[in-house]
């Protein structure tokens, strides 16, 4: 399971109020204790106004870079952000993200054709998110058309077919899944991502709905999540289903995980 920790968001208010504070001590904080729980990258999204930023991405990134060698998802709405902010980067990570929608695929396919970059795409377009599988899969086959005009390798490309909140469309896991299969199917060396909170938006108790559809969702062959690797009861649940779904050969992961204090009860 590659985890893509999720905390350096400025739509996070605590994060967006130390991002505008320049607050460099408590994001520096987030990023080493994302490293150490185990993350594979660390999503940077400034949330701030275009007009600022790039310069806001670039602090950021060089500011992680400083506490931590785990490699960057740089995350923003605007490809043109993005592209200005991979520079900053001491080592290839992951764009996010593209997606049929206007020229953001156009703009950063292009770019990362030639590197070693990774990037998130998102199952929708112009019209939003698809509410079929037949639809998602269509923009899906559009993406991959897309990949193969620039040579970009399946393997480096994480699939997002995206949720929808569940309170009003009560299929939207049985759609994701159905397309986490199909893609796997497809493609076996795709990536299959997504983000956790959308999906229980409006309810009581989130995190409830959020761990289920995780354990759910990996069932239905998504690999890499945009998620909080420092909530140990999540990782627990990722590191229990990677074993049951017969990905932790003699549950060696897991071990590892539970003797390094990861998971588990916090130690005294």
């Amino acid at each position: 399971m590659i985890i893509i920790g999720e905390k350096i968001n400025g739509s996070i208010p605590s994060m967006g109020k130390a991002i505008q504070e320049k607050n460099a001590a408590y994001i520096a904080d987030y990023a080493v204790r994302q490293t150490e729980a185990g993350a594979n990258y660390l999503d940077i999204c400034a949330s701030v106004p275009e007009k600022s930023e790039v310069q806001t991405l670039r602090w950021l990134i060089e500011l992680v870079q400083e506490v931590t060698d785990v490699p960057i998802c740089v995350d923003s709405p605007s490809p043109y952000s993005i592209a200005a902010a991979l520079p900053f980067c001491k080592r290839p990570g992951i764009v996010n993200s593209v997606s049929m929608e206007g020229e953001k695929i156009d703009v950063l396919f292009p770019l990362i054709a030639d590197t070693q970059w990774q990037c998130i795409a998102l199952l929708c377009d112009d019209r939003g998110i698809p509410h079929s599988v037949a639809k998602r899969l269509a923009v899906f086959e559009q993406i991959m058309k897309k990949a193969q005009e620039f040579k970009i390798d399946p393997s480096r490309l994480y699939i997002d077919p995206l949720v929808e909140t569940l309170s009003t469309q009560e299929a939207t896991l049985t759609v994701f899944a159905e397309c986490a299969r199909e893609i796997k199917k497809l493609y076996p060396m795709i990536h299959v991502t997504s983000g956790l909170s959308n999906i229980s938006f409006g309810l009581p108790a989130r995190k409830l709905i959020n761990q289920a559809f995780l354990v759910l969702a990996m069932g239905a062959g998504m690999d890499s999540a945009i998620v909080d690797p420092t909530n140990r009861d999540l990782l627990g649940l990722i590191y229990a289903a990677n074993a049951l779904l017969e990905k932790d050969e003699y549950c060696l992961d897991y071990i590892s995980a539970f003797k390094e204090g990861r998971i588990g009860p916090l130690k005294p």
